[in-house]
């Protein structure tokens, strides 16, 4: 992303894994397993609503989700 002081509201795939902290192979595996939303598409740009990723993570956020050590865990 860059230095803006505010986050744009669509994001490309690249920006929007970024933004969820993850890679863009694990990415779209969420968005594959339907736990990350679908992007939409403006005319020719396919684009994810960063409210919308930031609801989805909201929802993986719970209990069931955390970790006791974070260090052990790998994301890929």
């Amino acid at each position: 992303m860059d230095s803006r002081s505010w986050p744009p509201r669509g994001m490309r795939a690249p920006d929007a894994a970024l933004y969820i902290g993850i890679g863009k192979s694990k990415f779209f595996e969420l968005v594959e397993a339907g736990r990350l939303p679908k992007p939409v598409r403006i005319d020719g740009c396919v684009v994810w609503d960063r409210l919308a990723l930031d609801a989805a993570f909201d929802a993986l956020n719970d209990k069931s989700t955390h970790v006791e050590n974070p260090w052990d865990t790998i994301c890929t």
